[in-house]
């Protein structure tokens, strides 16, 4: 099936809203405990995720990783407000920063020891911008965590996707879906994006049937 692409946001306030509000817990927890999984022996230090909307992965991260700093970066501020409400409903506000920016320009100093983002290269009229930013943001030896839709072969499979995993949401939030899903990449794409951007060390694995993820750790400085 030919990629379809949608709008690079998904901040109309109701959108937003209702975003806010699904229930995205199992992709989200399973995103958040890859993460946490990987750096629970590491230093503490900083992390970013690119596309952060509500900010409900950035709340799981940080609960699961008590030592860590976390940027939260997302280019809809309908998203950025939601995303401030629960990270001050949280008492969080210390240890997570939220910055309104969007790719190319993320606008953010240094480099992070993480680098993590979920959903958002569906969303990107560049796809390569999340890549690029991806490697102008990791430090060496960072962890790198990619997750999102991956495309079916068929619309039939796409309406199917949506009725076993959105069954009850919201028209709007099953739309999206759908259209989400047309706009995503295959795992074989994915893999030549990252290739070119110089992430050669990451690798692919599908946690379900509708995601891919692609993550590894940098190589380190030279000693």
């Amino acid at each position: 099936m030919q990629r379809i692409p949608e709008p690079e946001l998904m901040d109309e306030p109701a959108q937003a809203r209702a975003y806010a509000e699904a229930d995205f817990s199992e992709p989200n927890q399973l995103f958040a405990e890859a993460v946490a999984g990987q750096l629970a022996g590491q230093t503490p230090g900083q992390l970013v995720d690119l596309g952060c909307g509500p900010g409900d992965i950035c709340l799981r991260i940080a609960r699961a990783l008590p030592d860590w700093r976390i940027v939260g970066l997302d280019a809809g501020p309908n998203m950025l407000s939601l995303a401030g409400e629960a990270v001050t409903a949280a008492d969080l506000a210390e240890r997570i920063e939220l910055v309104h920016a969007r790719l190319p320009e993320h606008g953010l100093d240094g480099r992070f020891d993480a680098v993590v983002s979920n959903s958002l290269l569906h969303h990107l009229p560049d796809h390569m911008s999340l890549w690029r930013a991806v490697a102008d943001l990791a430090a060496p030896g960072a962890y790198i965590q990619i997750m999102d839709l991956h495309r079916p072969d068929s619309v039939a499979r796409a309406r199917w996707l949506v009725d076993q995993h959105a069954a009850d949401a919201p028209e709007i939030l099953r739309q999206d879906f759908y259209n989400s899903l047309l706009a995503a990449w295959t795992i074989e794409e994915v893999r030549d994006q990252y290739e070119q951007a110089g992430l050669a060390s990451l690798r692919l694995s599908r946690p379900t049937e509708r995601h891919w993820m692609a993550s590894g750790f940098l190589p380190a400085a030279p000693a």
